[in-house]
């Protein structure tokens, strides 16, 4: 019975290539939503939502109608409240998605890759020394290097500088009781542009709860960028590197200097994110900031 229906049922299918071309789009774009979905607070919501959506169908079937009624108008506010509850989520989605190098090379939809300027090796040494320097002395820190996608919005919201990077530029910047040592500093090939700029906070999940709002914004500003972030902890000196929403932490001045190189080449990629989304976090022994 049950074959002679899924019979009648395919037998008038003809399948084209482009049918198998529609499966192929629809499936990875399926398995990368939920991938999405996952390293979002909409995944265990969406785990509720499927649990609402059978209890639906069961009603339906058993011929519940007032249950059904009831249900099916509240699976329609649901979906509703969805949108404007997980709006910042759907905005990451999509920033992300315009981030994709599918798009890079294509002037009407990648313009800003003019406005990025790679740094020279002596800004690539000033950056490594400051950093050090001031983990010594237990200074936080937070340095934010610009990559393809212009930091605009952010470099407004602290102190236009516009100044050449020196080592000893960053640690007077970072200096405490100093006007400028709040916030991050903002790097745009060899030149500081702001100082004690707001950067967004991670909302991820999965980033330690031992994490401060230093670590944390170091890692959201790589999660809506292709910007790096070197982080100074102020608690113990340690120096970390947020890219691509990963946070790297215990670096000493050899990997440093290699994540950088990297990164002045223009080759350096996020690793595989099956976190999810935003944030695994190498070294657990991790502190506050």
């Amino acid at each position: 019975m049950i074959l002679g229906w899924f019979r009648d049922g395919f037998a008038g299918l003809r399948p084209t290539p482009m049918d198998f071309v529609e499966i192929l789009i629809l499936t990875v774009g399926i398995y990368q939503l939920l991938k999405w979905v996952k390293r979002t607070r909409a995944w265990i919501l969406l785990k509720g939502f499927a649990v609402l959506l059978l209890f639906t169908l069961a009603a339906k079937l058993l011929h519940m109608d007032t249950i059904y009624w009831l249900a099916e108008k509240i699976l329609g506010l649901g979906i509703t409240a969805l949108l404007v509850v997980f709006q910042p989520e759907l905005r990451k989605g999509l920033e992300e998605l315009g981030k994709k190098k599918f798009l890079q090379g294509i002037p009407l939809l990648d313009p800003v890759r003019e406005e990025a300027g790679l740094f020279s090796d002596r800004t690539l040494n000033e950056i490594v020394k400051a950093s050090f320097e001031m983990g010594k002395v237990r200074t936080g820190a937070l340095i934010v290097l610009q990559q393809n996608y212009p930091l605009t919005e952010y470099e407004r919201t602290g102190i236009a500088l516009d100044s050449i990077v020196s080592s000893q530029l960053l640690i007077n910047i970072f200096e405490h009781n100093t006007p400028l040592h709040d916030g991050a500093v903002i790097i745009r090939g060899d030149r500081v542009t702001s100082a004690t700029c707001y950067l967004p906070l991670s909302d991820n999940m999965e980033l330690s709860k031992e994490l401060g709002t230093r670590h944390r914004a170091g890692v959201g500003i790589s999660e809506v960028t292709d910007s790096l972030t070197i982080i100074v902890s102020e608690e113990t000196g340690k120096v970390s590197v947020a890219y691509g929403g990963e946070l790297e932490r215990g670096m000493d001045a050899a990997r440093l200097k290699e994540r950088l190189k990297l990164f002045q080449n223009k080759t350096m990629e996020p690793k595989p994110r099956f976190r999810f989304w935003k944030g695994k976090v190498k070294d657990e022994k991790e502190d506050h900031a």
